[in-house]
């Protein structure tokens, strides 16, 4: 495989969005606290349910 190299003039600054409270907004709009609790968020990977869910009757 060939490795690609680039010049910082030829990079291009990426977004990250993510959802906040029902609703994405990029990161780089947050303020200082929101941005320094997205840094210690963890990350997961969601897996199917081995179980289907039993739900509550009224």
């Amino acid at each position: 495989m060939q490795k690609i190299e680039l010049k910082d003039s030829e990079r291009q600054r990426v977004e990250c969005w993510t959802r906040v409270m029902g609703y994405f907004r990029p990161v780089s709009h947050f303020n200082e606290g929101k941005k320094s609790e997205f840094e210690y968020r963890l990350w997961f990977k969601e897996e199917r349910l081995k179980k289907p869910l039993k739900f509550c009757k009224n």
